[in-house]
Order: C-alpha cells, then sequence, then structure tokens
C-alpha cells in the first residue's frame, strides 16, 4: 500500500531518475505527520476550548511543578518562541485567567509568569484528554515500533542540535 509520498517519489524518479530524492521519503512524511497530527490534535483542543498555543504555555508552566510558574525567558527557551509572540500569548492567557504575572521575589527585576487556580484545573483537565488523543493516533504502531521511531527521531533531532534547554 503505497502514501501520498510514494506518489511524490514515483513522480521526481519519473521526471529526474538522474537525482537521488530518497531523503524526500522521510522529511516529506514527517512534514505531512506534523499537518495532520497538528491538526487532529488541534481539534481536539478546540473540543476544550484552548489553542495549540494555550495549551503549550499551559502545559509547559505545569511541567515546571509546584508553584507552576517560570520566568518570561524560561518560556520562551521551553516553547521555542520568539519573547514578543509570549508577551502576546501571556497577554492573552491573563485575560482568560488561566495565568497570572508577579514581581519574583527574589530578583524584583523579573516577573514571573503563573498558573491561576484555573490554569491548573483546565491544564490537569485537558492534558489527561490530549494524551489519551495522543495515544490514539499512535495505534498504527506496536509498541516496539514507537519506542524504535522514538529512538530514531531523538537521535535526528540530537544530530540537529536540538538538545535539551538548559
Amino acid at each position: 500500500m503505497n502514501d501520498a509520498v510514494d506518489l511524490f517519489l514515483a513522480q521526481w524518479a519519473r521526471e529526474r531518475p538522474d537525482l537521488d530524492v530518497s531523503p524526500m521519503a522521510i522529511i516529506g512524511r514527517t512534514g505531512r505527520l506534523q499537518q495532520i497530527l497538528g491538526r487532529r490534535i488541534g481539534d481536539l483542543l478546540a473540543e476544550e476550548g484552548l489553542e495549540r498555543w494555550e495549551f503549550d504555555v499551559l502545559a509547559t508552566l505545569r511541567r515546571a511543578g509546584a508553584p507552576y510558574r517560570l520566568t518570561g525567558r524560561d518560556l520562551v527557551r521551553m516553547t521555542m518562541v520568539g519573547s514578543s509572540a509570549m508577551t502576546n500569548r501571556v497577554d492573552r492567557l491573563v485575560k482568560r485567567d488561566l495565568v497570572h504575572r508577579e514581581v519574583d521575589p527574589d530578583n524584583r527585576r523579573r516577573v514571573l509568569v503563573g498558573l491561576t487556580d484555573e490554569g491548573l484545573a483546565t491544564v490537569d483537565r485537558v492534558v489527561e484528554r490530549h494524551v489519551a488523543g495522543e495515544a490514539l493516533l499512535l495505534e498504527g504502531l506496536d509498541p516496539d515500533e514507537q519506542e524504535m521511531l522514538v529512538g530514531l527521531l531523538r537521535k535526528l533531532l540530537l544530530s540537529l542540535g536540538d538538545g535539551a534547554p538548559e
């Protein structure tokens, strides 16, 4: 059974037999996966009244552990979003009463962003459904295949310089 990328590869092989397009087999599929998985995850989050970026910020704060707050700089580093975009996102989440800003008691020049009680309840509720939805999206692979894919993707990301933020 062929997927859409197989069709593209066959077309290139016909039109440019001199060109090794084998990298497209991986890059094309990961791009398509990004679109398909992103859309399905976005749909699930929309049912919960959240956009993907909102869940990303809330989940990042939740993963930080109690008291569920980070500096704006840490949020930017952990979400790979620019500082002006993060400021806008935090402003919007403050308006929804999902996060709040406070002066860092250890350094009065810094501002901390933290989950409100409503933000904590929201992310705790949604993350359970989110993880279950992700598990359903991966049902096409058995557990051993999933583990193998995790290892290969990690290896590729590390080779591209995408180590864990410090």
